[in-house]
């Protein structure tokens, strides 16, 4: 084979490699120290779709220590959330779980009713997504505007009127979160029924993140897709002592999607440090305690026993 078609066929597998991992921002980070460890486009502004439910997680967790909320707080579904669309659980209007339940089907189903059942922790819509911005801009999340709790696009479909992020900054969220929450507890489940105990029949929910079957030590966090938001994935996974987080925003396609990320983890996993040590969540948190969400405390008294977090690690 002489040397200019040589040079063709290694310009075209090169050409090949940058389409499938052509994604409008990617990051790989060092989960133990904030280490950036591979970026490409990281700060590119892109909407992140259903990877938006992070920081609705993280606002409710963050409602629950400070005692605001329990996670047995009873939540009773509005005619809004029954009419959310798009990937949920079939709230109905009327229907009470406790926030703990809505959590699961959160993370695990992506639950678009049950992220906006959620922001009743801070009252109302707007009240919880204004939480959400504060605590992005808290994490130095500089190019992150969000306006949903759930991810769905505007009602104008106008991008600027949708929730906004970068890789990077979801990488830093990611980070908050499986250093000082017990999200990993939620986003590692593959299969649960949603309601069971509740309804008469309870609704399956299987995980959206492929990668949990797949990849070693992988155990969250949170896929999202919509036309414009394309095929995004916040991963982690840990092995031993070392912990990675990849994000990606913009992927063409689920497959492609996944498998990038998958070797994204696996080139993070090489560059780690010998001595970059991760270390997990503490046992347990037990804020102040206060009444379930909508429960006036008497004479005031807290109505309920204190609140407690509970980090426990499942099998799958």
């Amino acid at each position: 084979m002489t040397r200019p078609i040589l040079r063709c066929f290694v310009l075209l597998a090169l050409t090949a490699a940058v389409l499938r991992a052509d994604f409008r921002g990617a990051i790989v980070m060092d989960a133990a120290t904030g280490a950036v460890l591979h970026e490409q486009n990281a700060d590119a502004v892109s909407p992140p779709a259903s990877v938006a439910k992070l920081m609705t997680f993280l606002v409710v967790h963050d409602a629950i220590t400070a005692g605001r909320a329990r996670l047995d707080s009873p939540i009773t579904a509005t005619l809004r959330d029954q009419k959310m669309g798009g990937t949920q659980v079939n709230l109905a209007a009327g229907e009470t779980f406790p926030i703990e339940e809505l959590l699961n089907a959160l993370l695990i189903e992506s639950a678009n009713d049950a992220a906006h059942a959620l922001t009743q922790v801070h009252g109302d819509r707007d009240t919880f997504v204004a939480a959400m911005n504060a605590r992005a801009r808290a994490l130095g999340m500089t190019n992150t505007t969000f306006r949903s709790p759930h991810g769905l696009p505007p009602d104008s479909r106008r991008r600027e009127d949708g929730d906004l992020t970068s890789a990077r900054d979801l990488a830093l969220l990611a980070r908050e979160l499986v250093t000082h929450t017990d999200v990993l507890r939620y986003s590692s489940v593959i299969v649960r029924p949603f309601g069971a105990g509740i309804r008469p029949e309870p609704l399956p929910m299987r995980n959206h993140n492929k990668l949990l079957a797949s990849v070693e030590g992988c155990d969250g966090l949170k896929t999202g897709f919509t036309r414009d938001a394309g095929f995004c994935l916040v991963a982690t996974a840990r092995r031993g002592g070392k912990r990675v987080i990849v994000a990606v925003l913009g992927g063409s396609d689920a497959k492609t999607r996944d498998a990038e990320v998958k070797r994204l983890i696996e080139d993070g996993f090489a560059k780690i440090p010998a001595d970059s040590v991760f270390v997990e969540p503490p046992v347990g948190v037990v804020p102040v305690g206060v009444a379930p969400v909508g429960a006036p405390a008497a004479n005031g008294a807290p109505a309920t026993p204190p609140a407690t977090v509970r980090f426990v690690m499942p099998g799958r």
